[in-house]
């Protein structure tokens, strides 16, 4: 058998190199993908930088620590505080009495600042501190830096970028070496038939083919784990420099994990892409073989027709399951980059049952229109009858076309329906931004000011979740200038014992009473007062300042009243000295309500110093925008680490694509030299023919794109139902762009190859 198997991978070497390139791509990418995971998870240590000559690190407590129940255990869950406590004055003056205490001027509250560097012994500054602050040492002051959590943030960013670009590259590898391999089969039929005369049992045939995957496998999958050494340091640096990765960021060096890996799933890929087709050759006999060598008149084998049905029923059940029990996990981003994969698997299983009509649909027009021409009947009747080779040609179109639509049009659909949502909560028409901004009246306006904060609620006893919040100063002018979509109660009800909720909590009626913790960790108790919506997610929770201590105001939301020019409310704002630039400057300036104007006089500091304390860490500038141009300018929209990642998974499918189209067309050109020229002899010129071969090739790409098309549509509908479900705006955002891109390279492809194996196989002919 090993014999037969070095003959055929001799002989058939061309046929089989789509699968090599497409299994030593697939290890590549997961190699060099591999071996950027293993330096997120093995960063290399760096040196502190803020306080570098400082033994000791104390830090104010930025965590939240709670029990919850795991199973039959109890254990603390730690959550980051949206405004972590200060380093406190009276600690400060003990920790002045061990040694020198150094600060570097960036303060987090007005009480203290965030951090500060000892020169004492370790074990007297843990003595000092207690449970009031964290005591670093070592390595762990890093934590104390600024890119600490930056750093951390971009190698999570960076670890669900390339996991899940691993994961579509072997699902697309899987899918296009189980599609070569499947037409190789299909093009072999009169050699498998010899072969079962000639006294071959099934058992054999099947071992003949898995055993050219194998070899094609291993040494695919070789030169794939050499293709990853050299890219990954390319990949770093396209990383670094799209601003995902941090800029120390390096390919892991003496790690062998991500080799292994790599290259047990090209082989993997290589068997079980084959083994449908081992197993469909196996079960050939001789005679029918022999019959069916030129002409595609078998059914769908049962076999793949159950299992096509069953991930048609599957991918939809569980589409419309998560759209009416879980409409917000179809949101998620790794549900719907996934969640396209069941159905593309499913309509390819299928795709030859869809050629037919889909070919018949496609060219209705032309069998409308009299005089089409007999290549215009060469093509659709070609295309219809060689089902096999359609439905090949198709199936890399269709994983192109589908992931395109589906994962940027889930994408910008949720993003759409996020841009919506805001501008449906703000009446206001002026909104004015910046740091530690003041809130003071305006002469023929209503202002609210508020603040970014988060609070933490235990639910079921075994999960801390954290809610992005809002904390207002007034909640009378909030609602003035705002639009929420309340379900139930009055957001004007909100003072510093309530709370404003939405439907995600797992406790959500007016007036009942819960238990949180606030963003600088306090505990507290409070009233729900309204319900909102659950939205897209951006519908927070809502407490008043009282509630939200270290929060500094960030927006004002300004309405004008009626009979007012927003002109000169306009300039009033501009002109009112909202930031701390102007208290530092001591030019600050206050407009207040005196009749119909407005009287502009100067604010000192009063407390202490402490305004202008807080105020020299502010930085920026103020901003006065109209509502329009504030939407604008902050609308949500698919952030660009999120576009990189689709990019990546595309361009992978892309180009997998191209090596599919070419492979596949390549080889079937070259088994059709009897019908070319029999169409020769019938008097078709060489341009007759060309045009016959590229225009069937264009429409079995066409018949992918309809496929993915549908696809698409399908896993957008389920998006646009979620979001119906959730009571959020539904705004369906269909990237025609990129599709088109995608479908339009995918033509190109099909045309070169198909035009040129013509060509090569005319001239051979000829000869």
């Amino acid at each position: 058998m090993l014999t037969v198997v070095l003959s055929s991978l001799r002989a058939r070497w061309a046929s089989l190199l789509g699968s090599f390139v497409a299994v030593a791509l697939g290890v590549g990418v997961m190699a060099a993908m591999g071996l950027g995971l293993a330096a997120t998870f093995d960063a290399p240590e760096r040196e502190p930088e803020r306080f570098a000559s400082s033994p000791v690190v104390v830090q104010g407590r930025d965590t939240l620590s709670v029990e919850v129940r795991r199973a039959a255990d109890t254990v603390r869950v730690t959550k980051k505080l949206a405004h972590p406590q200060p380093v406190d004055g009276r600690l400060l003056a003990e920790l002045r009495a061990l040694g020198r205490v150094r600060t570097d001027g960036t303060a987090r509250d007005a009480a203290g600042v965030d951090a500060v560097g000892v020169d004492a012994p370790v074990a007297a500054v843990r003595a000092v501190v207690g449970d009031r602050a964290r005591v670093l040492t070592g390595d762990d002051r890093r934590r104390a830096d600024p890119s600490f959590e930056r750093d951390a943030e971009a190698l999570v960013a960076v670890n669900s970028l390339l996991g899940t670009a691993a994961g579509v590259t072997a699902f697309v590898s899987v899918f296009v070496t189980a599609s070569t391999f499947a037409f190789v089969v299909a093009l072999r039929r009169r050699e498998f038939g010899l072969l079962r005369m000639a006294g071959a049992t099934p058992g054999q045939v099947r071992r003949l083919l898995l055993g050219e995957a194998l070899a094609v496998g291993f040494v695919a999958s070789a030169a794939g784990c050499a293709l990853g050494a050299w890219g990954a340091p390319l990949l770093v640096r396209e990383l670094v420099e799209g601003g995902v990765a941090p800029s120390w960021f390096a390919p892991a060096g003496e790690v062998v994990w991500p080799y292994h890996v790599a290259f047990w799933t090209g082989v993997s890929v290589a068997l079980s892409g084959a083994w449908a087709a081992a197993r469909r050759a196996g079960r050939t006999g001789p005679v029918e073989a022999l019959r069916e060598a030129s002409v595609d008149t078998g059914g769908l084998p049962r076999f793949r027709r159950a299992a096509g049905g069953v991930l048609l029923a599957g991918g939809l059940g569980l589409l419309a399951w998560k759209a009416g029990t879980d409409p917000a996990d179809l949101l998620k981003r790794k549900t719907y980059t996934t969640q396209p994969m069941l159905l593309v698997t499913a309509v390819a299983a299928l795709a030859p049952l869809l050629v037919r009509p889909a070919v018949r649909l496609l060219t209705l027009p032309l069998r409308l229109v009299r005089g089409s021409g007999a290549t215009g009947l060469l093509v659709r009747e070609n295309a219809a009858a060689s089902v096999r080779r359609t439905a090949a040609v198709a199936a890399p179109v269709l994983v192109t076309v589908a992931l395109a639509g589906s994962l940027l049009g889930t994408a910008g659909t949720v993003a759409a329906a996020k841009g919506a949502e805001v501008r449906e909560r703000t009446r206001a028409d002026f909104v004015v931004t910046g740091r530690d901004l003041r809130v003071v009246p305006v002469a023929g306006a209503i202002v609210s000011g508020s603040a970014s904060t988060a609070v933490f609620v235990r639910e079921d006893g075994a999960a801390l979740v954290r809610s992005d919040a809002r904390a207002v100063s007034d909640a009378a002018a909030f609602a003035a200038v705002s639009r929420l979509p309340v379900v139930a109660g009055d957001v004007r009800d909100l003072d510093d014992r309530s709370i404003v909720v939405n439907e995600e909590w797992e406790r959500h009626e007016v007036g009942s009473r819960v238990r949180v913790w606030l963003g600088d960790g306090r505990p507290a108790r409070l009233r729900i007062v309204a319900v909102l919506a659950q939205g897209t997610g951006d519908n927070g929770a809502y407490v008043t300042m009282a509630n939200a201590r270290g929060a500094r105001v960030d927006r004002l939301d300004v309405r004008v009243g009626r009979g007012v020019d927003p002109g000169v409310v306009g300039e009033r704002l501009r002109s009112a000295g909202l930031g701390a630039d102007a208290m530092r400057s001591g030019a600050v300036r206050s407009v207040a309500a005196s009749g119909g104007g407005a009287e502009v006089r100067p604010v000192t500091a009063s407390a202490g110093g402490v305004e202008v304390r807080a105020a020299a860490a502010s930085a920026g500038g103020v901003e006065v925008r109209a509502a329009d141009e504030w939407l604008a300018a902050t609308r949500p929209g698919t952030g660009s680490q999120t576009r990189l990642g689709f990019f990546v998974v595309l361009g992978i499918a892309l180009t997998y694509a191209g090596i599919a189209l070419a492979g596949t067309l390549l080889m079937a050109t070259s088994a059709r030299g009897p019908e070319l020229r029999a169409l020769r002899l019938a008097g078709a010129t060489r341009g007759q023919v060309l045009g016959a071969v590229v225009g069937e090739s264009l429409l079995a790409v066409a018949v992918g794109v309809v496929l993915g098309l549908v696809v698409t549509a399908v896993n957008l509908a389920g998006v646009g139902a979620a979001l119906g479900r959730l009571s959020a705006p539904v705004t369906v955002d269909v990237p025609w762009g990129v599709v088109g891109g995608c479908a339009g390279a995918c033509a190109v492809v099909a045309s070169l190859a198909a035009g040129v194996a013509t060509v090569v196989r005319m001239r051979v002919a000829r000869a």
